[in-house]
């Protein structure tokens, strides 16, 4: 989860809710501490530090907006996530102003307030004071947040910034398409930030992530009844994004019957709470994304035509990034320099033989799967430089370890002096690879995760290559 063990203080009234929280944590390994109000949790934190706090707002005694403050008078870098059952903007925007990192409604899954604590633990600290990283909830959506770096100067990607920007401030609705990966949400964020609603709560729905009957609800809200479980009236995400941005992730995933009601709330600017007598106005600018073909799925009916006529006001396509080029050097070097800073690690440059791998690679998942990439290199290399084997394993890319002329220097691994008389002299690339193995086992006492770090590739990979050369009989 992260590259360290770290101190999580739970704070809830709920006793089993803590218990939850408190076995999904422990089970990580992490340091949990419980409190069930903010003034225990005080005494708590002042005898025993967090490096995360998680706590919801109504509490007797002091709630959690209180002891956000009070825990950031003296600690205004300490990530602090929210947690509410009877959320409002509000809320929100008060715990954005006093700096929470997360703003979470209940009920949310278990992986979800996990997810979390690994970004706030991977966001960099210390943070400004006051400063608030995006408020999530329990679908990752946002309501408000800081703003994000774009990084790159690609002339289709400014074209489309430069699109973005004009139109940040009108009420057309923005359909962002573009494959997994290409950094949509970040355009969408764009956007608000650039836009005249900038002040206002910037909420996103991941429309793939829930199930369809809770679906409607967390778009459109519903009144304490509405259904079983109902026990409460909820503010849809429409209503929370009131006089802000309402961002629609992979909007293709919304089911047939949801889209007539999402279009008419589109054309009437009021929403029908499931319960509700009446309907409810709202003020929003709607911004959609999807990596879907919307055209083929109007052909094929699994999408409306008047909705996404509708969406389809604004269209922002991004590009892939194989398709620039110029921007992969760049992008490289600032993911570098963020987890490098991130986990405490000296920043290292990138060999040659890397930048070619980089500029050669198809970058199926985009600048997700870069980013993915190089957190990887910036943790486990051992090398002077980040070297393509502490990027990519065998079973990544297909090419098995790297046996480039030169070695990993900070492992002392290389291959012996050729010699070998049925290769002209030349040692095979097979016995190399075994030599390589076997000195990583040799210098980790045959700890097989430490041999395999060293060495770049996976444990799995490890096992099965010797595997492999006991059946060969290559090794006892």
């Amino acid at each position: 989860m992260t590259d360290k063990l770290r101190k999580i203080l739970i704070v809830d009234d709920d006793r089993e809710l803590r218990m939850v929280l408190y076995e999904a944590f422990n089970r990580q390994g992490h340091g949990v501490s419980v409190a069930e109000n903010g003034i225990m949790a005080l005494d708590i934190f002042e005898k025993n530090p967090a490096d995360l706090v998680i706590t919801d707002i109504n509490m007797p005694g002091m709630g959690g907006l209180e002891l956000l403050r009070r825990i950031h008078a003296n600690r205004p870098d300490l990530p602090v996530v929210i947690i509410t059952g009877h959320a409002t903007v509000e809320t929100a925007v008060s715990a954005m102003k006093l700096g929470a990192f997360d703003y979470l409604l209940k009920p949310f899954p278990v992986d979800i307030i996990v997810e979390i604590a690994r970004r706030a633990f991977s966001a960099g600290l210390p943070k400004k004071e006051g400063a608030a990283g995006p408020a999530r909830d329990n679908n990752q959506g946002a309501l408000g947040g800081k703003k994000k770096i774009i990084v790159g100067s690609d002339q289709k990607l400014a074209r489309v910034l430069q699109k973005a920007k004009s139109v940040a401030s009108s009420k057309a609705t923005v359909l962002i398409l573009g494959e997994s990966g290409t950094g949509k949400e970040m355009i969408a964020r764009y956007i608000h930030e650039e836009s005249n609603r900038r002040e206002g709560p910037f909420v996103a729905l991941n429309c793939a992530a829930l199930p369809e009957g809770l679906l409607e609800s967390e778009l459109f809200g519903h009144e304490k009844g509405a259904f079983t479980g109902a026990i409460y009236a909820k503010k849809g995400k429409f209503e929370l994004a009131d006089g802000g941005t309402l961002l629609l992730d992979e909007i293709a995933e919304i089911p047939l019957h949801l889209q007539a009601k999402l279009l008419r709330v589109l054309q009437e600017e009021e929403v029908d709470r499931l319960g509700g007598r009446s309907p409810v106005k709202v003020d929003v600018h709607v911004v959609a994304t999807t990596n879907r073909n919307l055209e083929e799925s109007v052909k094929n009916g699994e999408f409306r035509q008047d909705l996404y006529y509708r969406l389809n006001v604004i269209p922002l396509t991004l590009p892939p990034l194989r398709e620039r080029k110029e921007d992969i050097e760049r992008l490289a070097e600032y993911f570098i320099e963020r987890f490098s800073r991130q986990y405490g690690k000296d920043v290292k440059k990138m060999s040659k033989d890397s930048f070619r791998r980089f500029a050669d690679y198809g970058w199926a998942g985009n600048i997700r799967e870069m980013e993915n990439l190089v957190e990887r290199a910036v943790l486990l290399s051992l090398s002077e430089e980040l070297e393509p084997w502490d990027f990519w394993d065998e079973e990544t890319d297909g090419a098995g370890l790297d046996l480039s002329p030169s070695c990993p220097p900070a492992t002392g691994i290389c291959p012996s002096s050729p010699g070998g008389e049925e290769n002209g002299g030349m040692t095979s690339l097979r016995d190399v690879e075994r030599q390589m193995i076997m000195q990583a086992l040799q210098k980790t006492d045959d700890n097989r995760t430490h041999a395999a770090k060293m060495l770049g590739i996976s444990v799995r990979t490890l096992r099965n290559k010797l595997h492999e050369y006991r059946t060969q009989g290559l090794i006892d």
